[in-house]
């Protein structure tokens, strides 16, 4: 049965954190921030935002929420991450740091500030599967450089963009999406009304 109302929480240690919970309300869901056990465990799905990667991670082991945010993923959590939260859910990340800690909620190798520093940031349209044309901002963004079989690849830097053409940055597996890109930051709120679908029919 699809759970009409369902409560997402944002991950509120780091990050683009009102964009997601302001995209979520606009997808007809209970938006709610989360940084404790206890809201983790009250949640119908989790949004990982945007941020710098190394620091989220040290941070949910400071609120001790890396080993229940682990559980939650493996007992099927619906979790969509943008840009450092796809490198937090991804299995393995190239160019992190020794320190880091990974989610392992996506069977893929991410290459973290794949498109480099903050001034190399672009945006560009992409061909995002099951939605259309979707304007992408990447920030210092990553890009997945391996899917496992599990993984359906929902979009790619198209051909004609002068940088990194043909590069995975939107992906899927069961539950779990993840992008590159900031759809938060566009207005656009078809991938957060997209993850809300896969929350509620979870």
């Amino acid at each position: 049965m699809v759970n009409a109302s369902p409560t997402v929480g944002v991950l509120a240690l780091q990050g683009d954190v009102r964009e997601h919970l302001a995209a979520l309300t606009a997808a007809g869901v209970a938006a709610v921030p989360v940084r404790r056990a206890s809201e983790l465990a009250a949640v119908d799905g989790l949004v990982l935002p945007g941020g710098e990667s190394t620091t989220m991670s040290k941070l949910l082991e400071i609120f001790e929420l890396l080993e229940p945010l682990r559980e939650r993923l493996a007992d099927g959590l619906p979790a969509y991450g943008s840009c450092a939260g796809m490198i937090l859910l991804a299995g393995e990340v190239l160019d992190g740091r020794p320190d880091q800690r990974q989610l392992g909620g996506l069977d893929v190798v991410v290459r973290r500030n794949a498109f480099g520093r903050q001034v190399d940031s672009f945006e560009t349209d992409l061909d995002f599967t099951g939605i259309g044309s979707v304007r992408a901002v990447f920030i210092r963004a990553p890009w997945v450089e391996k899917v496992g079989s599990d993984v359906e690849v929902l979009a790619a830097v198209p051909e004609e963009a002068a940088q990194a053409s043909g590069r995975i940055v939107a992906v899927r597996q069961g539950n779990v999406l993840a992008t590159s890109f900031h759809p938060e930051l566009t207005g656009d709120g078809r991938v957060h009304a997209l993850f809300a679908d896969v929350v509620r029919a979870a």
